[in-house]
């Protein structure tokens, strides 16, 4: 695992975009696996800007979603697919039939899941999974207790979950109780992670998450048996991290990320 402090949320989303942008431009074919929340609405907006000025092209690559509400249709605005469509694949060249995302309004939800996972398998894995953290330590929806080798299936939120999430609903208690998420084990077999946090909010729960533990009480955790994940936070996000100091000096000082620096 590798930690990239950056100055603030803004540069800190800028990074993130640059490094989905880079390893597109080397495989146009890439599988890039996608997470939600306000977090990722800068890192989209960003790429979105790159398709119009730079000629990002996206018209070869597949996507997959790491999770979907149940009980959701996709043109619910409250859908993560609603969500996708509007902050990035309706602004870009990317074929709609290779952005994935699960159906929550399934008729067999545990079809639905094993079928997810043959898809991702038969598309080769996924190259890079963009991720974020929930303030529980999740990724995706693997709430507490949820197992290091877990699949994609159906997952019950938890209070903390539908407390943070709920204010995003027009009436709290019309979201969802469950929601259909890839399984910690499938983000594991992504070739690369990058995990983005911002805000002071964040500091603690990245701190655990980054320097703690392996826990499957925080999903997060188990990123960092991953052989290539790099976590990106601004300095807010950073507060709590007892070596922060040692990965400035990683990112000020390593050719890798020569490139990067000046965003």
């Amino acid at each position: 695992m590798e930690v990239i402090i950056r100055p603030d949320a803004d540069a800190a989303a800028r990074l993130a975009a640059r490094i989905i942008a880079h390893d597109l431009r080397a495989n146009p074919k890439l599988v890039l696996g996608l997470a939600t929340g306000r977090t990722m609405e800068a890192v989209y907006g960003r790429l979105v800007r790159l398709h119009h000025d730079e000629r990002l092209d996206f018209s070869l690559c597949q996507t997959f979603n790491l999770d979907e509400y149940v009980g959701l249709r996709a043109e619910d605005p409250h859908s993560y697919r609603h969500y996708m469509d509007e902050h990035l694949f309706n602004e870009v060249n990317i074929d709609p039939r290779n952005t994935h995302l699960p159906d929550g309004c399934a008729l067999d939800l545990a079809e639905e899941c094993e079928a997810y996972e043959a898809l991702i398998r038969r598309c080769g894995g996924i190259d890079l999974q963009l991720l974020g953290i929930g303030r529980a330590g999740h990724i995706g929806f693997n709430e507490p207790l949820s197992a290091l080798m877990s699949r994609t299936r159906v997952k019950a939120l938890s209070p903390r979950t539908l407390a943070q999430n709920a204010p995003l609903f027009d009436v709290a208690t019309k979201m969802p109780r469950r929601a259909i998420t890839m399984g910690v084990g499938t983000i594991l077999e992504s070739r690369r992670c990058l995990l983005l946090a911002t805000g002071a909010e964040k500091a603690e729960i990245i701190a655990k998450a980054v320097e703690g533990p392996i826990s499957s009480m925080i999903s997060a955790t188990a990123l960092q048996l991953h052989a290539h994940c790099t976590v990106i936070v601004d300095e807010a996000a950073a507060e709590s991290l007892a070596e922060r100091d040692y990965y400035r000096w990683i990112f000020d000082n390593e050719p890798e990320w020569t490139g990067y620096r000046h965003l």
